[in-house]
């Protein structure tokens, strides 16, 4: 079984679709006999967080990503005190964190292994093409645009887009990424976007909350595109939610409401991230439209 830290870069599961459905206010679930969380949770009055210690966007321990946002919402929601497991996103991450009884919530987690219970989806998104603005492929919106050909892009090898672009003819020049790094000391995403302002690339592939971020890092910002038009290989459009272990009903069942009564706020954590948000038909989520479930 491939580890959840591989497949959360992989992301090679379709995601299931889930509907958020509605549920009751956190204050009656929490007085409810059947949502009883003292059994399944570590300590009821904690909220334990399992993250990656240096992995921005995400996480880290100096409580900057959006994970670690994310955990200060729920937190303060549910009246309880905030404390992260900590451990790098590789081999043995759930193991050694959530099955491990260390933490109690993965807070981004792909649908679709059974290492965990996946909660509802709190957002969608694809994988995205970055470029420099006025490039000429602002809009590509798709690895098949005839605009691409002869085009230096970046990629991080084993991610679905590499089967996208071998299927379009793209890999010939293209340039590979490592997929597995050691996140305390390097970052395929930052070295790619380095690489496109640089000039060493015209265009970079990258996961669509990397996307975003390091392309709003560089100066100037580059332009992002998510890839909804895929027509050959593997659909790039994802939902993500929360992990936590299977027997833990009740405690999914608080997140999934938590997920519900606070989606706004939700998305706009995402989107100060620069997260590229995508609705049910692939039109980005902005601001004016942040109200809306993914």
């Amino acid at each position: 079984m491939t580890d959840w830290g591989q497949r959360r870069r992989l992301l090679v599961s379709l995601l299931a679709i889930t509907a958020i459905f509605a549920g009751r206010d956190i204050a009656g679930a929490q007085t409810n006999d059947s949502t009883d969380l003292s059994i399944e949770l570590i300590d009821p009055k904690v909220l334990r967080v399992c993250a990656d210690p240096r992995n921005l966007p995400f996480s880290n321990d100096k409580g900057e990503g959006i994970e670690n946002k994310l955990g200060e919402l729920f937190a303060e929601k549910l009246q309880k005190k905030l404390d992260y497991a900590y451990y790098p996103q590789a081999a043995g991450f759930v193991r050694m964190t959530l099955a491990a009884h260390r933490c109690d919530v993965i807070m981004g987690y792909p649908q679709g292994d059974d290492l965990v219970q996946g909660t509802n989806p709190y957002y969608r998104t694809a994988y995205a093409l970055v470029v420099k603005q006025g490039s000429g492929l602002d809009d590509v919106a798709a690895l098949g645009d005839a605009r691409l050909k002869g085009k230096h892009i970046g990629i991080v090898a084993g991610t679905p887009p590499a089967t996208n672009m071998t299927a379009n003819g793209l890999m010939a020049e293209a340039k590979s990424y490592p997929l597995m790094v050691d996140t305390r000391i390097d970052s395929s995403a930052e070295v790619m976007i380095k690489d496109l302002t640089a000039g060493k690339i015209d265009a970079a592939i990258l996961w669509g909350p990397l996307a975003g971020f390091y392309a709003g890092k560089a100066n100037p910002p580059l332009h992002v595109t998510p890839l909804v038009k895929e027509t050959t290989g593997p659909r790039l459009v994802y939902r993500i939610g929360m992990g936590v272990r299977p027997a833990d009903q009740n405690w999914k069942r608080m997140l999934n409401r938590l997920i519900q009564e606070n989606q706004p706020a939700i998305n706009r954590i995402l989107l100060d991230f620069g997260v590229p948000l995508l609705d049910e038909n692939d039109r980005p989520i902005g601001a004016e439209t942040a109200k809306k479930s993914p």
